[in-house]
């Protein structure tokens, strides 16, 4: 179905006010030298592993193990992940690297 120009423009406005409004708000809740309750501060804490794990679960709920290649691509994708990221803890490499060696492992190998 396609959609105007103008349609097409409000769209984008409205996505762009969208996320400016994320990024602005926790300054006008919490502004400097106010004090950032303890909850907020335990979420920060806990938010990015709780959703990082939810996303390997997510990402690994098909893996066909009882048939083969038995989630050896995935498998070894995981560790080379993890390994990298406890070496160089940089999400951008560690990320980077086992979704190019799975893709590689699932297009080339198995």
């Amino acid at each position: 179905m396609p959609i105007s120009a103008a349609m097409s423009f409000l769209v984008i406005l409205t996505v762009a006010l969208t996320t400016f409004a994320t990024r602005v708000v926790p300054f006008l809740i919490f502004p400097k030298g106010k004090e950032i309750p303890a909850v907020i501060q335990y979420l920060g804490k806990v938010l990015t592993p709780a959703v990082i794990g939810m996303l390997v679960v997510y990402c690994l709920k098909a893996t066909p193990v009882m048939k083969a290649p038995h989630g050896l691509p995935e498998a070894i994708a995981v560790a080379v992940t993890a390994g990298l990221h406890v070496w160089k803890r940089n999400n951008l490499l560690s990320i980077g690297a086992g979704t190019i060696l799975y893709m590689v492992l699932i297009q080339a190998v198995f």
